[in-house]
Formats: structure tokens, C-alpha cells, sequence
């Protein structure tokens, strides 16, 4: 990983070489989006990219909270206007933010969000982009973005939320921008599951499991499920697949999966 990551605002940790924790670390301002932690993260992710060993991201916050959102002591970082005057420096900041989800979409890797406490705006997009969200009895869930006065779509949310939910609960919190507490974001499938426990610890444990099957096979289910949320048809989406498995099969994972299969029996 990048050895220049600047620490104090994200902690890049692997537990093994095929697991990479990226833990947002501003506790003290629920780990608020600011100029420095939207571009280590953006160095992060550039380097996970890149890095062929690495088979599952886990994505969680510091203390109290996932991420509160955007840093709202500092809307409009002069670092972030490369040179440009208003309003092009607030494009150019509002896509280098918005560009943070679509580069956890883009990934090869699965990206886990273990959620613990607030997960608002900015950093409720994050959490949306990922591929597994798990969170504790304390997670909370709020667009917000309508609240500050700006349009209630932004980071993704428009995109995502209404594919893992639905359109009818995704306009409700979008619109309203109420808070959702834990049990109803399992409820309505913004998580799969409640952790008692450490969040994270769990999401380990997702990631210890993932990284048991073949690293092809993990990187093009990810590629076929967000493809196929956009297939036309199911004859769309079965021509995918087919591909997908037969180009799987020439791996060499196929084979050594059905022969520890076949050892056990």
C-alpha cells in the first residue's frame, strides 16, 4: 500500500495480505469528509486497484461513527479548486467526492462497509457503494443532503439507494431525509445483517470467507451482479453469466475447488 497515506485521517491496516482495512480516523468530527481524507482515501483505493493480492476491502470509521458526511467547517477547501474561482472549484470538489463511490463501484475487489454509529450524507453514499453492508445496533442511516438546503441526490444515492431498496422506500428517504435506526435498515435491506459484536470483526470474518474461493471467481461476481442490475432482459443477464462461467472454468480454480470438494467426500 501507499506508504505516503497521511495517517492521522485514514488507517490502512491488513490483518493478511489478501484483506485491506481502510478505517476512516477523524473520531473527533464522526469522521466528516475533509479535503485530506477525500484524497488519502482516493490514494487508498488507486493502490487497491493495483494491487493483485489484495482480494476484499473492509471500509469502516474510527470511534462513534461511519462518516457524518462532509466536513461542513470547510464546504469549499481552497486546496480542492485547483486554481479555479467559484463555481468551477465546487464542481471540481463536488466530483472529487462524488468520484469516491464510483471508484468502490469500479473496484475488482468486494468492498465491505461495516458501519458503526452515524452514516449520513456523504458518508451514507460511501456506505451504499460498497458491496456488503453490515452494521451495529447503533448504525444510523440519512441522506441529510436536502437538510442543508442543497438538492436531496448526490454522491449516488439517486443511483443506488433505489436499487438495494427499491423506488418507493428510496423516495421516502430521500424526500424526507428521516434517519433510519438499525432494525429498520435491515428491515428495508440497507444492511444484510446486525452485529451485536465488533462490526468489524464480523466483517473479517465476510472477508476470511471470500478470500477461500478462487480470486477470479470472487472479482467477476461482482462484475455480473452490478452489471446485471442494468440488464435489459433475463436473456441479457444469462448471456453474461454464460461467459462468465465458462471463462471462470479456464482458471484453474474450477479444478482445484472440485478436487477439495471431492477430498472431503
Amino acid at each position: 500500500m501507499a506508504p505516503d497515506l497521511e495517517a492521522s485521517v485514514l488507517e490502512v491496516t491488513q490483518p493478511r495480505p489478501e484483506i485491506t482495512v481502510l478505517t476512516l480516523n477523524r473520531p473527533d468530527k464522526l469522521n466528516a469528509l475533509s479535503f485530506e481524507l477525500v484524497e488519502a482515501l482516493h490514494g487508498a483505493l488507486d493502490a487497491i486497484a493495483v494491487d493483485n493480492t489484495c482480494s476484499v476491502v473492509v471500509l469502516t470509521g474510527a470511534g462513534r461513527g461511519f462518516c457524518s458526511g462532509l466536513d461542513l467547517t470547510a464546504p469549499n477547501p481552497p486546496d480542492a479548486a485547483g486554481g479555479t474561482e467559484f463555481p468551477r472549484s465546487g464542481m471540481r470538489w463536488q466530483e472529487r467526492i462524488a468520484d469516491l463511490t464510483a471508484k468502490i463501484h469500479r473496484l475488482r475487489q468486494p468492498v465491505i462497509a461495516a458501519v458503526n454509529g452515524v452514516a449520513y450524507g456523504g458518508g451514507f453514499g460511501i456506505a451504499l457503494a460498497c458491496d456488503i453492508r453490515i452494521a451495529s445496533a447503533s448504525a444510523r442511516f440519512c441522506t441529510q443532503f436536502i437538510k442543508l438546503g442543497l438538492g436531496g441526490c448526490d454522491i449516488g444515492v439517486s443511483y443506488t439507494l433505489p436499487r438495494i431498496i427499491g423506488a418507493g422506500p428510496a423516495f421516502d428517504l430521500i424526500l424526507t431525509a428521516r434517519a433510519v435506526g438499525a432494525d429498520e435498515a435491515l428491515r428495508l435491506g440497507i444492511v444484510s445483517r446486525l452485529v451485536e459484536a465488533s462490526v468489524t470483526d464480523e466483517a473479517l470474518s465476510i472477508a476470511e470467507t471470500l478470500c477461500g474461493y478462487g480470486k477470479f471467481g470472487v472479482e467477476s461476481t461482482k462484475q455480473v451482479l452490478w452489471a446485471n442490475l442494468e440488464a435489459s432482459s433475463l436473456e441479457a443477464a444469462l448471456h453474461l453469466e454464460n461467459r462468465s462461467q465458462i471463462l471462470a472454468s479456464t482458471s484453474g480454480e474450477m479444478r482445484e475447488a472440485a478436487a477439495a470438494v471431492l477430498r472431503k467426500t
